[in-house]
């Protein structure tokens, strides 16, 4: 990877982060406002020693801190990340956080969280309404049959399958069905194998496969039609054209891309006859395949080309619709991948990364259309990860105030002051895992 896809993927990363911390933040922000408490810090990154830029208005200091980690808003007379325990000494002020009622202050620590799904909701209407939305039917995908790896053939597909279901349901759009299998645990799928309907019945072990595997298991099979020629192509010089479609090798049918590939590779550094239709006519050609199994020909590799691709666009109200439908999708998403996590199977805990794997997931150019798509997945992912029950997370401070709203009774200062404490540690520790994780990958881990 060059020098400039990863300052592209970095400069992503940090602009998305900062989109979310600061609409996170101003969540918090806005709430504490709303019911007179007193904020005294909005910060974007984390500021230990110095700030790259601050200034004071109103009561309260804004500023950047240099160590793009996140976020945070200091609000008075809260037991935070600071662990300012001086301020708590003193006698509460009317516009202190433990001060207000327990109710106030739920609504005030939820208000990060609910501005990230907000803003994951305005970003997919935004998507809806600027792009609409492309994809390929299944129905489509089915027209030639699947093509697969040798991960899809351990779960028991084949090459030219069609796939009807998984799990007896049908999946429209066709790239989303390894996520359909993943997030579901789905346990088989229903395709039609040389024109026989059949179950495909996952084996154990298979979703753990899965979740390791980086590339799509299944693809749609195209026929391998000749876009253009490499500058010391075989099959050129040979007398194949553009627009050649490849059919067959020595006599054997291979009419699609790839298994025609894998057919080539037996055929290394030997001569062979290579069937192409051109026009209404069938012609052979002879050639020398090289050592390297290559006859230096780039297929037609557009989907539109082969296939109906559906194309819809959305009103602003549809669009509107559309977006708390994905946001809403996307939380269900984002709890199931989650629940793999404690999946004695799947082991997802192994694949959990840190701040590479992130930046990674964006593309090695600048894409709008992929970054607020990615920004928004971010989004819902910063607002159920803060709603967790942990201490020092925006979960834990939820949990003891609806202990105190149903009980009557407020934890102490120095119990909160001990499980923000524990909180921080077990933050820390999934900091070390996930960005631990990174590195073993980096370095050619497994």
């Amino acid at each position: 990877m060059d020098i400039q896809v990863i300052l592209i993927k970095i400069a992503q990363l940090i602009l998305s982060l900062s989109i979310m911390v600061i609409i996170h933040e101003f969540g918090h922000f806005a709430a504490a406002k709303l019911f007179k408490t007193k904020v005294e810090k909005f910060y974007l990154f984390f500021n230990p020693w110095f700030s790259l830029f601050k200034f004071n208005y109103k009561g309260t200091e804004y500023g950047i801190g240099w160590l793009p980690l996140g976020g945070y808003v200091k609000i008075a007379g809260m037991i935070d990340e600071s662990m300012d325990k001086e301020q708590l000494k003193k006698p509460p002020q009317p516009w202190e956080f433990r001060a207000k009622p327990a109710w106030q202050r739920l609504i005030i620590m939820l208000g990060g969280v609910i501005m990230n799904i907000v803003l994951a909701i305005a970003i997919y209407i935004g998507l809806y309404l600027h792009y609409g939305e492309e994809y390929l039917p299944t129905s489509e995908a089915n027209k030639y049959g699947i093509s697969v790896d040798s991960t899809g053939v351990e779960l028991g597909f084949r090459d030219g399958d069609k796939i009807l279901t998984i799990d007896g349901k049908r999946v429209e759009n066709f790239q989303k069905i390894p996520a359909e299998i993943i997030l579901n645990e789905a346990y088989k799928a229903t395709v039609i194998r040389n024109g026989d309907t059949l179950d495909i019945v996952f084996p154990p072990g298979s979703l753990g496969k899965l979740i390791k595997q980086k590339t799509p298991f299944i693809s749609v099979r195209l026929p391998f039609v000749a876009k253009d020629f490499t500058n010391n192509s075989v099959a050129k010089a040979a007398g194949m054209q553009k627009g050649d479609t490849i059919i067959g090798i020595n006599g054997v049918e291979k009419k699609y891309f790839m298994e025609f590939k894998n057919e080539l590779q037996k055929y290394k550094d030997k001569d062979v006859i290579i069937t192409v239709k051109r026009g209404n006519d069938t012609i052979n050609i002879a050639l020398h395949v090289p050592k390297e199994g290559l006859i230096g020909v780039y297929p037609v590799s557009n989907m539109n080309a082969f296939f109906n691709v559906e194309k819809k666009k959305y009103t602003f109200s549809e669009a509107v619709v559309q977006g708390f439908k994905q946001t809403w999708k996307g939380i269900g998403d984002y709890i199931k991948q989650l629940k793999l996590l404690f999946s004695p199977e799947v082991k997802a805990y192994k694949n959990v990364g840190g701040f590479i794997t992130i930046g990674s997931i964006f593309p090695a150019q600048w894409d709008w259309e992929s970054f607020w798509r990615l920004t928004a997945f971010l989004s819902i992912m910063l607002a159920i990860l803060n709603v967790l029950p942990i201490p020092a997370l925006d979960g834990g401070h939820v949990l003891f105030l609806l202990y105190e709203i149903i009980t009557g009774r407020k934890p102490s200062d120095k119990f909160l002051e001990y499980a923000q404490i524990t909180g921080m540690v077990i933050l820390l520790a999934l900091l070390v895992l996930a960005n631990g994780n990174d590195i073993i990958k980096l370095f050619g881990g497994h």
